[in-house]
């Protein structure tokens, strides 16, 4: 196993306070969160994000999530367990995700515009970025999964807001 290289709690607080602003603008953007959650862990996924995909996993179940989508998100597209509304957010994830890999192709656009508005689209982008921001920190510090609990989040946004 990889040895952690930075203790996620010695972060600088500033650094730690501005990327949670971005998670509390989310909040309170009037997305679903568990929609958020849910591509949340798809962008994980793709990322190879342990940390991440143990933290999204958890929530999502906190939420009330069934274990049988979570065990077939990475397989989305063949499984019938998803809304036109998510598959839109999961296409626009995966496509955000991996810009590098031929940018967001229009039908993905497309496809994402007949379910959200303006807004909630430029929001959508804007919780892709975060997570992947998130994932590129958690990889690169070697971030041990396994011991977060959800309500922990709760208390941790809330003592960088202060």
């Amino acid at each position: 196993m990889m040895q952690p290289r930075l203790d996620s709690r010695k972060v600088p607080p500033g650094a730690l306070k501005a990327m949670l602003g971005l998670e509390t603008y989310l909040a309170g953007s009037g997305m679903d969160p568990a929609l958020l959650d849910l591509i949340r862990l798809r962008a994980s996924q793709i990322n190879g994000c342990a940390y991440c995909i143990d933290m999204h996993s958890k929530d999502l179940k906190a939420r009330g999530e069934t274990e049988q989508r979570l065990y077939l998100l990475d397989a989305w597209r063949e499984a019938p367990f998803y809304t036109e509304r998510e598959r839109a957010a999961l296409a626009w994830t995966e496509a955000v995700t991996r810009v590098t890999e031929g940018h967001v192709p229009d039908d993905v656009y497309e496809q994402a515009r007949s379910q959200f508005s303006n807004d909630e689209l430029a929001n959508l982008t804007l919780a892709i970025v975060a997570i992947n921001s998130w994932n590129r920190l958690n990889i690169a510090f070697r971030t041990v999964a396994g011991s977060y609990q959800p309500a922990a989040t709760h208390e941790l946004a809330s003592s960088a807001r202060k």
